[in-house]
């Protein structure tokens, strides 16, 4: 088991290139599921959860090539396995994806009911309801989906009773390959969305309305191979923001873009922080001495990302006068509070709501993450404290930030990997 050991204090200059967005490129691999012809993709990060997916799909039967750094090519030819197994499901939630291009193409899935990080229950009925709306058959056995269309998917209207990012995307997917027109109402409207609606269209899937709250999907008998680039991080984006806030450093991200963050980039512009858009990217850099507090309420998109959330409290931590976060997305979303306590973080938490009182000063100390963005909150307590910070179950952070020691030590930061003493 592995450590990061970082020293605080450093402040922070240079470029930092954004890597594709993970929550992009994982529905992007289980379409390759939808036709027999290569998917080729690009700007796909090098990321735990990526290389969980590339397990997933291989003992399908899928063949997946690496083409070059961050281009993958997926060829599901030869499908000869509709199982999609505990041991591999339980790593990460992204895995319930495969679910709509099975069925919708073969007629048959079982999947097992997913893991990943501990932060609410995240039913996946929303999922299940809407296959069976298409006319799938579905029953929950010993931990498995199992789901069956032996006739076929029928186009349907679809009304999601709360907004689901994954949800979406896999009805998004069954119903490339349905019979008829299917609607979609209630519609997640993230980035990520859009991006998998425009390779679906790529591989001759007929798509309108992507990026709104109804999307209409036209059945075809079979799609086709493509290639895509995938977007952006946009988490990764925040993350790397909020570094370079906390730190109140002059950094330029690259290969991004202020458009894929509005909710967040008002929240920083309101604490005083400059924020310059570039043709390829985005310079912040701090325009006072100290930046205020600022409230933030987590909504799906345009609003504040459940998934900056924690790196946003840890901000407001420095920040002047106190601040409250509420999320309204994950119910179990604050477990980074405690370890923040042991960093010299003021948060009082009041149900879905935490009162964070500035204090302008964090202290370095050992602490453990508990999921992917609390991690990297994390991080960036510990780039802005003075002293030494240990961070323990560092396995998170590579499920979602690809090379974060290599980009943050470029920039003059002090981390490095260590062996625990230990293990």
């Amino acid at each position: 088991m592995y450590q990061l050991r970082i020293v605080g204090g450093r402040p922070l200059k240079g470029d930092i290139v954004i890597s594709g967005a993970k929550n992009a490129a994982l529905p992007l691999m289980a379409a390759s599921l939808l036709t027999g012809e290569s998917l080729t993709l690009h700007n796909v990060p090098r990321l735990a959860d990526i290389l969980s997916m590339v397990e997933l799909l291989t003992q399908h039967g899928a063949v997946v090539e690496e083409l070059a750094s961050h281009t993958l090519r997926i060829t599901a030819a030869n499908i000869d396995n509709l199982v999609a197994p505990y041991d591999i499901v339980r790593k990460m939630r992204a895995s319930i994806m495969v679910l709509g291009p099975l069925v919708a193409r073969y007629g048959k899935a079982k999947v097992s009911l997913p893991g990943g990080c501990v932060i609410g229950t995240r039913p996946v009925d929303l999922h299940l309801n809407g296959l069976k709306a298409l006319g799938a058959e579905i029953n929950l056995n010993q931990g498995y989906i199992e789901a069956e269309a032996p006739q076929g998917l029928v186009g349907a209207t679809i009304s999601l009773p709360m907004i689901t990012v994954t949800g979406t995307e896999n009805l998004m997917m069954a119903a490339c390959l349905a019979k008829g027109e299917t609607r979609i109402i209630n519609a997640a409207l993230e980035p990520e969305v859009v991006d998998l609606a425009n390779c679906l269209i790529a591989m001759g899937a007929i798509i309108e309305g992507a990026g709104t709250n109804t999307i209409v999907i036209q059945g075809v008998d079979e799609l086709h191979g493509a290639e895509h680039t995938v977007i952006p991080d946009r988490i990764e984006t925040g993350s790397y923001l909020v570094a370079a806030a906390i730190t109140g450093s002059d950094i330029r991200l690259l290969n991004t873009s202020l458009d894929l963050l509005p909710g967040v980039t008002d929240r920083l512009k309101q604490a005083g922080l400059q924020l310059e858009a570039m043709d390829n990217g985005i310079h912040i850099h701090q325009m006072q001495q100290a930046f205020e507090g600022v409230d933030v309420m987590t909504e799906p998109f345009p609003g504040f990302a459940t998934d900056l959330q924690a790196q946003m409290m840890t901000l407001m931590t420095m920040a002047n006068g106190a601040s409250m976060i509420t999320e309204t997305v994950f119910e179990n979303r604050f477990m980074h509070v405690p370890e923040l306590g042991r960093m010299g973080a003021n948060i009082t938490v009041h149900g879905a709501s935490a009162l964070v009182r500035g204090t302008r000063k964090l202290y370095g100390a050992e602490v453990m993450a508990t999921d992917i963005r609390a991690s990297v909150s994390l991080v960036l307590a510990a780039l802005a404290a003075e002293g030494e910070t240990i961070i323990n179950r560092i396995y998170h952070l590579d499920r979602g930030y690809e090379a974060l020691e290599d980009k943050l030590n470029a920039c003059g930061a002090l981390i490095e990997r260590i062996q625990r003493s230990d293990s």
